[in-house]
């Protein structure tokens, strides 16, 4: 078993294997993207675009790539814990390979989010679309695995609103942008922090486990010990492991308070509606309405609402009036006294607040 948060020089097919069953929350794999470039790339100016050249992206045959990933990702789903989550991300040139094996493997595809750079690399060559967008795979261990979801907070997080899948965000530039004493890039497909970020917000908890079988620049190791999650990062380039413990030995873990992370609602304790009725909060025989007031139900004895021969509960009641399905009665109905008209599920989180301290 490896040490908690530590990075390990090595093949990661290899190192994936001393890994523990079901030891791991989240998985983050920037892997090869076997991009198969055979030519150097000019600017209009004739000066060298810094591309993805290296001997860590070159595969023989589509075979030999597709036969690399399933290996590693193999490794990943063994250990991964039951409902963990699995981040792939990658271009047109392996997304849909990787997506595959995926699904072959029994992974169960949640989203795909496009990665949309809102400053990408033109096109110099000017003889296809301007390649704007990467592809993210967000997975679970299988269809019927309970995952970490905390959209309350994603919601939160883009000024509440439900979080889409199309995430705008720059790719690096200006100071995150590592570079060696000539300028050039330490290393060629670094990802941007806020990349990272919205991925451990979205699907971890402060303590989780986070594995990145291909660690490269230290973008997952930095954002694991800034959220006080942990992490297990592999590499083969030692050069890459010195990028990495640099920006590490330069990172503060944000404060206990920072990092927690306000409970969704089916986190909080249950609220009943009847308790609220049996403490005379909403006392029986009160009236509530909908936020238009076109419909005024009378509160039973036991927290049932009744009005013009119909009655329910607060959910009910709530769908009839309206001819639906379905309807979450607290956000639909109002308690209404001589002051003011109060929201349902803002009486239950005072309620609920007061309980619990």
């Amino acid at each position: 078993m490896f040490k908690k948060n530590s990075i390990t020089h090595g093949d990661s097919l290899e190192l994936l294997k001393k890994i523990p069953d079901k030891s791991i929350d989240l998985v983050f794999a920037d892997p090869p993207y076997n991009l198969q470039l055979r030519d150097t790339l000019y600017r209009p100016d004739q000066t060298t675009v810094e591309a993805v050249t290296n001997d860590w992206d070159k595969f023989e045959t589509y075979k030999a790539y597709d036969e690399f990933c399933l290996i590693w990702l193999k490794e990943c789903k063994r250990v991964l814990k039951d409902g963990g989550a699995l981040w792939v991300i990658g271009s047109y040139h392996n997304i849909l390979r990787l997506g595959t094996s995926i699904q072959n493997l029994g992974f169960w595809i949640l989203n795909d989010i496009i990665w949309h750079k809102t400053n990408p690399m033109p096109n110099f060559r000017g003889t296809r679309f301007t390649n704007a967008h990467e592809t993210l795979l967000w997975c679970t261990t299988s269809r019927k695995a309970k995952y970490t979801f905390n959209y309350q907070n994603l919601k939160e997080l883009n000024d509440g609103k439900q979080m889409r899948s199309d995430w705008y965000i720059p790719i690096c530039a200006g100071k995150e942008r590592l570079r060696e004493t000539n300028n050039q890039r330490s290393h060629p497909t670094q990802k941007p922090e806020a990349l990272l970020y919205r991925i451990m917000v979205s699907s971890t908890n402060a303590g989780d486990m986070v594995l990145d079988p291909f660690l490269g620049s230290g973008t997952t190791a930095v954002m694991a010990k800034k959220l006080q999650r942990n992490f297990i990062g592999f590499e083969q380039d030692k050069d890459y492991i010195k990028l990495a413990k640099k920006r590490l030995a330069n990172t503060n873990p944000l404060s206990d308070e920072t990092v927690t992370m306000t409970k969704s609602r089916k986190d909080l304790p249950k609220v009943p509606f009847g308790e609220l009725v049996e403490q005379g909060i909403i006392p029986p025989g009160a009236v509530l309405t909908d936020k238009k007031e076109r419909y005024k139900a009378t509160v039973s004895i036991d927290g049932t609402l009744k009005i013009k021969g119909l009655s329910g509960s607060i959910h009910q009641l709530g769908a009839k009036v309206q001819g639906l399905p379905s309807c979450n009665g607290w956000d639909f109905w109002h308690f209404k006294n001589k002051k003011s008209s109060t929201l349902l599920d803002e009486i239950r989180g005072n309620y609920r607040s007061k309980k619990i301290n």
